[in-house]
């Protein structure tokens, strides 16, 4: 396998970003929160803060306004290269975590989905339990949140389309699943593992347990 980056943030949607002002929608980060860990199941992602307090997000089918599209969102992925990536050319209002994923992980690079693959390991240090998710999708871009990273409510069709073309392939983050049944925490300082075989590194992350384990799920 090849390692991607380590976590870390994780953070939870308490409820919709966009939302409505006067006669239009907008985008409005204010319902996230960084959290201490999250729990990944099937349905989707519940943080736990510092003082032991459970909250589901948006996109796990048990929350009352539940976001959740069949089971395709439920997990949410971001990278700190996009976010810069994001700054460079929109500006510094761009904090990282702003875009809504679940989990950010920090990597030198840009990644796209044909770098990620279609399966994705965590691996924890702590007690060497492995989450691995499948079905890795692009999240795609919304207008209102071209509107809020380009900082301007004013923008004509053509400014919109270009805003949504830089922010599309990954950019703005992906979404993927857990397999089967399967259960696990992520925390900052996990690592994040692509099943991808990379030709450049011989040692193939051979920490992390054997492939075949992190694969069974």
């Amino acid at each position: 396998m090849r390692e991607i980056g380590l976590v870390v943030q994780v953070q939870v949607q308490r409820s919709w970003l966009k939302v409505r002002d006067g006669t239009r929608r907008v985008y409005d980060p204010a319902p996230l929160l960084v959290v201490s860990h999250l729990h990944l199941e099937t349905g989707g992602v519940v943080g736990f803060t510092d003082d032991g307090g459970e909250i589901i997000d948006v996109h796990h089918v048990a929350h009352p306004i539940s976001r959740n599209r069949g089971g395709l969102n439920g997990v949410s992925i971001g990278f700190t290269a996009h976010y810069e990536a994001m700054r460079a050319r929109f500006g510094d209002h761009l904090s990282n975590g702003c875009a809504g994923e679940n989990i950010l992980v920090e990597t030198r690079r840009s990644q796209s989905l044909a770098d990620l693959g279609s399966r994705l390991v965590f691996c924890a240090d702590r007690d060497s339990t492995q989450v691995t998710l499948e079905a890795v999708q692009v999240a795609p871009p919304c207008v209102e949140f071209s509107h809020f990273v380009s900082g301007q409510q004013e923008m004509t069709p053509e400014q919109v389309r270009e805003t949504l073309r830089f922010l599309h392939n990954g950019q703005r983050g992906f979404y993927a699943s857990l397999t089967g049944s399967q259960r696990g925490t992520v925390a900052a300082g996990d690592r994040l593992d692509s099943t991808l075989w990379n030709s450049e590194s011989s040692a193939d992350n051979a920490d992390c347990a054997d492939s075949l384990n992190c694969l069974s799920g």
